[in-house]
């Protein structure tokens, strides 16, 4: 007879324990520790060794012919880009994000377009019938042939599913569904381990992709055991600042296609708007050069991506100048400037340092370490970077510039977009013979100290600390 046991959980990391304690010795986090109760049968005496024999399993060989998966076209070549060219029949796509940030939105205008070609199903855990057709009027998706529906209990889900045979089921969100099963509260760990690992196997048996809506904690994580992840094929999310109308889908894990690429999306009155070309839209606003800004040439995913780097540097009145960073890391920012101090004779700890990634943007490798460094010496020296000039190049701690990948197709979306002028590492190309962009000219800056050196001589002069600060 099956008996029912407690235990505790947390909820942000899945550790369990034997009994309740504040905090959690493997997250760290506080009071994220709950109560489950759960029902377990007796086990097997000798545990899977002493119960039946299973069936032999089939190896084969690494070397053979498998077809290349099939994709479904959504009809939003953004999202389909951060997909990997579509979505994957059988397939389990995880959609990660801010509360309001568009997730349900996208979703919706995908089965709303992919229904034209495709049997689509929408289920709702969240929203009434009545909020959801308002959105779809808003969105002038009243017309399309999605099956909808609002339900929260599992059951009636694999139910209803298995007697269908839909090709994209969306499910929004994987936190509202709770499995009867299962004595514990929906949202909890073992709910949305449960919930999900079922919703997978359907789809993987029955062959149909599904999209899970997933709760983010505050940190930006979603919510739940971090196992979901691991569990699904793809992970997406949607990244943008509520100031900012441009919203980013960003792929962090993909089994069927390359990692980090991204689809760019508008947010308008009628929805999310995809954006063909970024670079263009990121640098619209873009006036006559000004101090402090620098032009940096991206690569997201195999996207390059040109954005602008903005950077003020102010007299401090406090012991302990600021240090605010939007858009990129903070312990980066603090290395150049350390570097800038220790090999270029720029001493900058009596100054409030603030940067920002225009646009809502977030950059994450280390190629934009010299465009930053280029908007911190031009704020400091208040001379702008020459006009329709691109930055690219790693720093490292000795000062060095190093070359970076891809550096060719990054300069040559800098030409498309009218951009003359290119700082980047010498050997750009590791070791090739220098690169020949037909309109761009090219200054190889090998240190740190070069790239000072084109600001003017009295750069120096302008940073020295005050009478008694030292």
């Amino acid at each position: 007879m099956a008996k029912t046991q407690s235990r505790f959980i947390c909820q942000s990391c899945g550790a369990e324990y034997r009994k309740w304690t504040g905090r959690c010795d493997g997250c760290g986090e506080w009071n994220s520790i709950e109560e489950e109760r759960v029902e377990s049968g007796p086990k097997a005496a000798g545990g899977i060794a002493g119960g039946a024999k299973g069936k032999t399993i089939e190896f084969v060989a690494l070397e053979g012919e498998s077809a290349s998966p099939k994709r479904i076209i959504s009809g939003i070549a953004e999202l389909d880009r951060a997909c990997g060219g579509g979505l994957v029949p059988g397939s389990a796509l995880l959609v990660g994000g801010d509360p309001g940030i568009g997730k349900s939105t996208i979703l919706l205008q995908a089965v709303g377009a992919m229904a034209a070609k495709n049997k689509c199903a929408y289920i709702s855990g969240e929203e009434a019938v009545d909020q959801v057709r308002m959105r779809a009027a808003r969105l002038g998706l009243e017309k399309s042939k999605v099956d909808f529906a609002a339900a929260t209990s599992l059951r009636d889900i694999i139910t209803t599913l298995e007697a269908s045979n839909h090709d994209v089921v969306v499910i929004d969100s994987i936190q509202t569904m709770y499995a009867d099963t299962l004595d514990s509260a929906p949202g909890t760990v073992s709910q949305v381990r449960a919930c999900a690992l079922e919703l997978i196997r359907l789809a993987k048996r029955k062959g149909f992709a599904v999209l899970l809506v997933g709760h983010v904690t505050k940190e930006g994580q979603i919510a739940g055991p971090r196992v979901l992840e691991h569990m699904v094929d793809t992970v997406l999310y949607f990244e943008g600042e509520r100031g900012h109308q441009f919203r980013i889908l960003r792929a962090v894990k993909n089994r069927f296609g390359a990692t980090d690429e991204i689809g760019v999306f508008e947010m308008g009155d009628a929805g999310l708007v995809e954006v063909p070309n970024p670079s263009a839209l990121f640098l619209a606003d873009r006036e006559a050069p000004v101090s402090g800004t620098a032009v940096f040439a991206g690569l997201e995913g195999t996207r390059p991506m040109l954005v602008e780097i903005q950077a003020l540097v102010a007299q401090s009145a406090l012991a302990t100048p600021r240090r605010a960073v939007v858009g990129w890391d903070s312990a980066r920012m603090n290395m150049i400037l350390a570097v800038l101090d220790a090999r270029c004779g720029l001493p900058l700890s009596q100054f409030d340092v603030y940067l920002n990634v225009a646009g809502g943007m977030r950059v994450g490798e280390p190629a934009a370490d010299m465009a930053v460094a280029a908007a911190l010496i031009s704020a400091v020296a208040d001379a702008p970077v020459p006009a329709e000039t691109v930055i690219v190049g790693e720093i490292g701690l000795s000062g060095e510039v190093r070359p970076v990948g891809q550096l060719e197709s990054r300069l040559k979306e800098a030409t498309k977009l009218g951009f003359g002028n290119a700082y980047t590492p010498k050997n750009g190309t590791q070791g090739k013979k220098k690169l020949s962009i037909k309109g761009l000219n090219q200054t190889e800056i090998g240190h740190l100290q070069d790239l000072v050196n084109l600001f003017g001589d009295d750069v120096r002069d302008k940073v020295r600390p005050r009478e008694g600060m030292y």
